[in-house]
């Protein structure tokens, strides 16, 4: 049986209905019934309320700490699960990244956070190391939203995951929506995300970090590619154009899940 990895940055109805949320409650369902396998993980933002979501700490997974800049973040696992299409969601938590803010990327005045930096590397990383400690090995790990970007630079070149079987044979798929924004990340990222196996040239085009260096490394390091939006950052588009990787255009907000699901299947089918 495929396994399908789902990171998503956004999911209903955790969340209010936008497109990227809708997708992150509808595929992974059309993806079970399909027949797949399916894990979903997505942040513990403190706008979801714990106990009208039924969310609980999973305590056997929880209890690691992420060395980010040299200083330790506990990493917390929480679940909850959608009945009704019989799925449960991990939820990567920490109390100063998610927890203790009553808001997303933005603040209630709409500024960007700037601990967003740290959020990115933390959720992408912290993905990482649960599915580990599930002792789960996915065939295709779907990345939806930028939080989730650095997820396909770690999968490549983090020594810890390329030299653990469970991802030895994972193909990553990264879908690109039109969740833009327009600030820069703190001076100091490529420090803050840095591992061992992530080297100097690997880290070079985060010195000066943007939504626009994000995007670019999820695809370089990317198998495969998915349009989320009809609309997306021209400077995306073109360079998509140029990346010489299987992308699927945009679909539609209707019949997408199949597309999604024959797209996976590409990856799987045996080297000639």
């Amino acid at each position: 049986m495929t396994r399908v990895l789902f990171v998503h940055q956004e999911i209903t109805p955790y969340l209010p209905e936008t497109q990227m949320s809708l997708i992150g409650r509808h595929l992974p369902q059309a993806t079970q019934e399909s027949g797949k396998e399916v894990r979903i993980f997505m942040p513990r933002y403190g706008t979801i309320n714990e106990r009208r979501n039924q969310l609980h700490e999973v305590i056997r997974l929880s209890g690691m700490n992420l060395i980010i800049n040299d200083t330790d973040h506990p990493l917390i696992i929480k679940v909850a699960s959608i009945q009704k299409a019989r799925m449960q969601i991990y939820f990567i938590d920490n109390d100063d990244f998610f927890t203790k803010k009553k808001f997303l990327m933005r603040d209630e005045n709409g500024v960007f956070c700037e601990d967003n930096d740290f959020r990115c590397v933390f959720f992408s990383r912290g993905v990482i190391e649960t599915v580990k400690k599930l002792n789960w090995s996915p065939d295709i790990i779907h990345c939806n939203g930028w939080l989730s970007a650095l997820m396909p630079l770690y999968l490549k070149r983090a020594t810890s995951v390329k030299d653990n079987p469970l991802y030895s044979d994972s193909k990553i798929i990264y879908s690109i929506y039109d969740d833009a924004f327009d600030e820069m990340f703190r001076p100091g990222f490529e420090k803050k995300m840095k591992v061992p196996g992530i080297g100097a040239k690997d880290l070079k085009p985060f010195k000066e970090a943007n939504y626009l260096t994000l995007t670019k490394a999820a695809i370089d390091y990317a198998d495969g590619l998915i349009i989320g939006s009809e609309h997306i950052h021209p400077q995306v588009e073109a360079y998509l154009k140029d990346c010489k990787k299987p992308v699927l255009p945009y679909q539609g907000d209707e019949n997408y899940a199949k597309a999604y699901n024959e797209f996976y299947e590409s990856f799987m089918e045996p080297k000639q």
